[in-house]
């Protein structure tokens, strides 16, 4: 498989409290959300990094969670993934320290124990879960 190049982007105008600014993706799903300083760190609409980053997350995970799980022969009946994104002040600046992913899985038939092997499979080997340096919690549910 070749290497698959995705893209998000952003502008900005103005200072970091007043200033504004708008991102779009690649594919359209996003265009020219608006974002910025009170969107971030005040709960005004619109968007922001860290929700943008849990909804990859969540997206990422679930996916290799339905991949994981059919390689093993199972299919999931649904699979609801929320990431929430910490973001703390730390050293004179901000970073995101932790991600924690919270799974309700509705997968009628399968063991307990081999779930509990899979889902940590999943966390482990996601895409957005290796890129990120930060600590990842997993809870979950198995709804038989």
């Amino acid at each position: 498989m070749a290497t698959i190049h995705k893209y998000g982007q952003a502008h900005w105008e103005g200072d970091i409290k007043k200033g504004k600014g708008t991102i779009t993706t690649e594919s359209g799903a996003l265009k020219d959300q608006p974002y910025g300083f009170n969107t971030r760190f005040e709960g005004k609409p619109g968007s922001n990094p860290e929700e943008l980053i849990g909804a990859a997350h969540a997206a990422c995970f679930s996916m290799a969670l339905s991949l994981i799980l059919g390689e093993a022969g199972f299919t999931p009946e649904g699979i609801d993934t929320k990431a929430t994104v910490s973001l703390d002040k730390v050293d004179g600046g901000f970073a995101i320290t932790a991600i924690k992913l919270d799974s309700a899985v509705k997968l009628p038939g399968i063991p307990e124990d081999k779930f509990d092997e899979l889902i940590k499979k999943a966390k482990a080997g996601c895409p957005v879960s290796k890129v990120l340096n930060a600590e990842i919690t997993l809870e979950y549910k198995l709804h038989n």
